[in-house]
């Protein structure tokens, strides 16, 4: 049986474009010294030309809207074409932050108090302020990077931050202060824990992409109830959402030691230096040696397709 090509997919449409790119063309290096690797740069939503359900399994590194929330994995699907990560439906369920919360907490796993609203009908300061306390965080209940996020401290930062917000779905949530954890999953199973320490004390948009912002610790400095704490939630959190192949899960603990999901990623940053790559790393696995992992159940499935 032939070997498929990797299709590694890149760029798109959302916000998150350029960090798609840089993903992109590191996995597709680090997949070409295992396989035969094809890198597509996308600029619609839709497949690539030259895709072929017969010869091609897909490795996606679209971020954001369309290649994470579902959209080109429903296009994949109706294609017949094999792809690693998450399916159309767990992509879609994960990428709203409330949904998965709602998941997680049935489960057992601790979430941060939030209300969900469109723009077209916002909350008043008074109703938000009402059950969140007058520290909040606002972010887009269905994007990633950190697009959108503002943190305000009082009931005037808040109206102001309200008035900005003209389209779209929105998540305002308690703003605990602590630390933030983050945790890769390799076919259901927890890596290491990883902390990060944005030295703005908010990680956002440029803490995450500007060079020197933040500092990482790979592993955590955690004792090791806590650490097994976070990755058995970072587990049931996975398992909650139908996730598949693989995702990384974002906490923050609490100054009283008190875990708090996040939210989920299908399709985290994948430089060698994100936070998917570093949790790897805790577990002894490389950069390269992750990214195959990666596709190998995808693999998996073309193969026994085909065998079929």
């Amino acid at each position: 049986m032939n070997t498929p090509i990797i299709a590694v997919l890149c760029g798109g449409t959302s916000a998150e474009r350029e960090v798609s790119l840089g993903s992109g063309r590191a996995c597709a290096l680090a997949l070409a010294r295992s396989f035969s690797t094809r890198l597509f740069e996308l600029t619609a939503d839709a497949l690539p030309t030259g895709l072929d359900p017969l010869r091609h399994v897909v490795f996606s590194t679209l971020h954001g809207t369309f290649g994470e929330d579902g959209g080109m994995q429903r296009l994949l699907d109706g294609a017949g074409v094999t792809y690693a990560g998450c399916d159309a439906e767990s992509s879609a369920f994960t990428m709203d932050k409330t949904r998965t919360k709602q998941a997680a907490a049935a489960c057992g796993v601790r979430v941060v108090k939030g209300l969900v609203f469109p723009a077209a009908h916002k909350p008043t300061v008074d109703v938000i302020v009402g059950q969140l306390g007058e520290q909040v965080v606002l972010k887009p209940n269905d994007q990633g990077s950190s697009v959108g996020l503002t943190l305000t401290d009082n009931p005037a930062d808040l109206a102001a931050a309200l008035a900005k917000l003209t389209e779209g779905n929105w998540l305002a949530e308690q703003r605990i202060r602590g630390r933030e954890l983050s945790v890769g999953i390799l076919r259901g199973t927890a890596m290491g824990v990883v902390e990060i320490r944005p030295k703005s004390g908010v990680y956002d948009y440029a803490s995450k992409y500007t060079k020197g912002a933040t500092a990482y610790f790979a592993p955590a400095p955690l004792d090791a109830g806590m650490t097994a704490s976070v990755l058995r939630a970072a587990e049931t959190a996975y398992a909650a959402c139908g996730c598949r192949d693989y995702a990384r899960v974002d906490f923050i603990l609490g100054d009283k030691n008190e875990l708090y999901l996040l939210e989920i990623n299908t399709l985290p940053g994948m430089k060698e230096t994100s936070l998917l790559p570093m949790s790897a790393r805790c577990a002894g696995m490389d950069f390269t040696a992750l990214v195959r992992e990666l596709v190998l159940p995808a693999l998996e499935r073309f193969q026994t397709a085909a065998a079929a």
